[in-house]
C-alpha cells in the first residue's frame, strides 16, 4: 500500500512540476476580432513567439462581445485588437471605465458575401447577381449578431443600402428576416467552420477571411461597400504591460504588416486616436516608422 501511495505521489507531483513552456510573465493576452482566428492563430501569434520568446494567448470573439466582457469585468487581457474604431470608443472615458484611453487604426477589410463552392446554389452565384440568389428558397444564409459584433451591423446596413439601390423594399425580410434571426446568427468565430463543413450555403465574412481560406466570394457594388476598420490599443489595466507593448511593436513592423498583407488585410497608415501621450514610446516609435 505504501509503495502504491508513493507511486501515485510521485505521478502527482509529477503533474503539479512539470514546468510549462513559458513563464506567465511572457503571456501576452490579446483578445481579438473573431474574423482575424486563422491569421492571429495560425500567423502572427507563432510569428511573434518566434521573434520575442514571449508567448501568444489569444481570445476571438465579437468586438462588441470582447468590450462588454471587459466592461463587466468577466474578461481580462493586454492587447484589444477590435473590427471597429466605436467599440474602443464604447471603452473610453471615466463613465465607461477608462479601459481605453488611445487606440491605432492599422487595417482594413470589406465585407463580401462568400459561399460554399460545394453548395447546390454554387453555380447561381455565378450567374446570378447576388442578392437575387439570397432570395432563393431553401438558401441557408450565415452572419453574425448585428448586436455583438460590427460585421453583423455592416451586414445588416448593406442589406438595407442593398434593397433602395436594387429597388426591393422587402429585401431585408427575404434575406435576413428579423436583425436576431435564430436561423442565420452565429458566433463570429464558428461561421466559416459552419460554411466549410457546408452546414451553411453563404454568408457575409470580411475580405481578410475569404482570401485566407480560398472562400469563393462576391464584392457588392461600391455604393454598399462597408468594412471593417481594425483597431488595436493596450487595455488601461493590462496585467503585461511591457509584453502588451512588444505585441503592438511586433503586429505593426515591417514584419506583422507583411503577415496582415499576406492575409487579405488592407494595411493602411497608422493613424491615433485618444492621449497619445498614454502610448508607450516603442509604440509610437514603429507607429511613426510605419507612416514613413
Amino acid at each position: 500500500m505504501i509503495r502504491k501511495l508513493l507511486a501515485s505521489f510521485v505521478v502527482v507531483a509529477g503533474v503539479v512540476t512539470a514546468a510549462p513552456a513559458f513563464a506567465q510573465d511572457d503571456t501576452v493576452n490579446v483578445l481579438y476580432a473573431g474574423s482575424l482566428v486563422n491569421l492571429m492563430e495560425r500567423s502572427v501569434g507563432p510569428a511573434f513567439e518566434k521573434a520575442t520568446g514571449q508567448h501568444f494567448r489569444g481570445y476571438a470573439a465579437g468586438s462588441n462581445k470582447i468590450a462588454n466582457e471587459i466592461k463587466g469585468k468577466l474578461r481580462r487581457g493586454d492587447v484589444f485588437i477590435s473590427a471597429s474604431p466605436k467599440v474602443n470608443t464604447s471603452l473610453m472615458g471615466q463613465a465607461n471605465g477608462d479601459h481605453v484611453t488611445w487606440y491605432v487604426n492599422f487595417a482594413e477589410s470589406p465585407l463580401m458575401i462568400g459561399y460554399n463552392p460545394q453548395s447546390r446554389f454554387a453555380a447561381d452565384f455565378k450567374s446570378k447577381r447576388w442578392d437575387q440568389v439570397l432570395q432563393e428558397p431553401g438558401i441557408r444564409i450565415g452572419r453574425t449578431d448585428p448586436k455583438l459584433d460590427p460585421k453583423g451591423a455592416f451586414t445588416v446596413e448593406m442589406m438595407t443600402k442593398a434593397a433602395e439601390l436594387y429597388h426591393q423594399p422587402d429585401l431585408v425580410e427575404k434575406t435576413l428576416g428579423d436583425a436576431e434571426n435564430p436561423a442565420q446568427v452565429l458566433p463570429e468565430e464558428t461561421l466559416v467552420g459552419r460554411l466549410q463543413s457546408g452546414q451553411l450555403d453563404a454568408g457575409f465574412f470580411y475580405s481578410t477571411e475569404t482570401s485566407d481560406l480560398k472562400i469563393p466570394a462576391l464584392r457588392p457594388a461600391p455604393e454598399l461597400q462597408a468594412k471593417a476598420s481594425y483597431t488595436l490599443t493596450i487595455l488601461s489595466d493590462a496585467p503585461n504591460r511591457a509584453g502588451a507593448s512588444s505585441f503592438v511593436d511586433f503586429l505593426l513592423s515591417a514584419q506583422g504588416r507583411t503577415l496582415l498583407k499576406q492575409h487579405g488585410v488592407d494595411v493602411v497608415k497608422p493613424t491615433i486616436t485618444g492621449n497619445v501621450q498614454a502610448m508607450p514610446p516603442s509604440v509610437q516609435a514603429v507607429i511613426d516608422a510605419a507612416a514613413q
